[in-house]
Formats: C-alpha cells, sequence, structure tokens
C-alpha cells in the first residue's frame, strides 16, 4: 500500500467523523503540506468520494458521499492487511539487528524516529535485553513514546550509548543527515533496511 492510499484514508477517515476541519487542520492532522492536503481534496472531490459544502464563516465542509465511503472500507482493508506484513518484515528485520547489535557487545540504544516503527523496534528491544536509553524526535519532543518522554534530537549526545537506531521511516535520509552534523560518527548509526521486500 503506497503512501497516496494511506493518506487518502487518513484524510477520508477524518472527513467522515463530521465536524469541518480546515484544510490547514487536516495538513497538521496528516502531517503533509496545505497544498497536497487541497490536492488530495480536489482529486478525491472529482472521483465523487467527497461534496463540498459552503458554511457559515467561509469555510468548506466535506462531506463523504457513499462511493467515498465504499472507498474508505476497500483502503481500510488493504490498510489492515498492509500493516499485517508490515509488522511481521519489521520484526524479522528488527530482530536480525538486535541480534547482531548484541553479538557486537553493544547494550544501550537510541531510537530516532517515534512512529509505528519505533514501536515495534520497541517490542523487539523487550525480548533482546538491550536497553533504550531515550527517543529522539524533533516534532514530539517533550511528549510521550511508551512511557519515556522524548527529546529533541540536538540533545543527543549529551546520552550515553551504544548506537542510534534510526526508526523514522520516511525520513531516514533527513534524520541520518542531522545525526552526522551533530559530529556523531556513521559508526554509531543503525539504519534498518525498510525496503527489503516490503513498502515501508
Amino acid at each position: 500500500m503506497d503512501h497516496e492510499n494511506i493518506r487518502t484514508l487518513k484524510l477520508l477517515e477524518e472527513i467522515e467523523k463530521g465536524h469541518v476541519p480546515s484544510q490547514r487542520e487536516l495538513a497538521k492532522k496528516l502531517n503533509i503540506s496545505l497544498g497536497l492536503v487541497n490536492s488530495f481534496i480536489k482529486r478525491l472531490a472529482a472521483k465523487g468520494y467527497l461534496k463540498l459544502r459552503t458554511v457559515p464563516k467561509n469555510r468548506i465542509k466535506y462531506i463523504l458521499t457513499p462511493a467515498g465511503a465504499a472507498e474508505k472500507t476497500r483502503l481500510s482493508c488493504k490498510y489492515i492487511q498492509y500493516s499485517f506484513r508490515f509488522y511481521k518484515e519489521a520484526r524479522q528485520i528488527l530482530k536480525k539487528i538486535f541480534s547482531d547489535f548484541k553479538a557486537e557487545g553493544n547494550r544501550r540504544v537510541i531510537f530516532y524516529g517515534a512512529g509505528d516503527f519505533a514501536e515495534i523496534a520497541y517490542l523487539s528491544l523487550k525480548e533482546s535485553g538491550i536497553h533504550l536509553v531515550t527517543v529522539a524526535d524533533e516534532l514530539k519532543t517533550g511528549e510521550k513514546f511508551l512511557g519515556i518522554k522524548i527529546v529533541d534530537p540536538v540533545n543527543i549526545d549529551s546520552f550515553v550509548f551504544d548506537k542510534i537506531l534510526i526508526t523514522a521511516i520516511e525520513s531516514r535520509d533527513t534524520a541520518l543527515e542531522k545525526i552526522l552534523i551533530s559530529g556523531i560518527p556513521n559508526s554509531k548509526v543503525i539504519i534498518p533496511d525498510y525496503r527489503r521486500g516490503s513498502r515501508f
């Protein structure tokens, strides 16, 4: 399942809730640009999945059509299958990573990214005996990740760790660049092979 289908599903889910979100609110919730939200809405309306109605205060209300509801159901089923495959493949990749990690004598890791992949990594980590030092994510700094306070990536070098595992799937290249700019050597960074046999 590609990112476009996932974003379409999330957008249809938000619209189905019945409130009147602005495109700016939708962009923030879906973590995509305002222009992309606008483009998606126009495309979904053109396909007959949405109807647009003007409401007071110059806002637009998006109404899910029967065709839109059917598309949301189809994408939901597809997403469940995708999520199960994603979880299974991620667990295999992470099991190997943590096994190699431990065999090299490493015991402390930092996660860079606090999304779905990080949650799966945390489950795998718990089975390995490796200690999670902290979780870094600039967009979620100060929030909690499974009881752990998320830190700003600029503070990573103040922690004692053996490796950083990049758990930010969609921004792994940017994450690596930021880590290297902060002076942490490439040898301390693990980038899981998300592309192996799947569409992470």
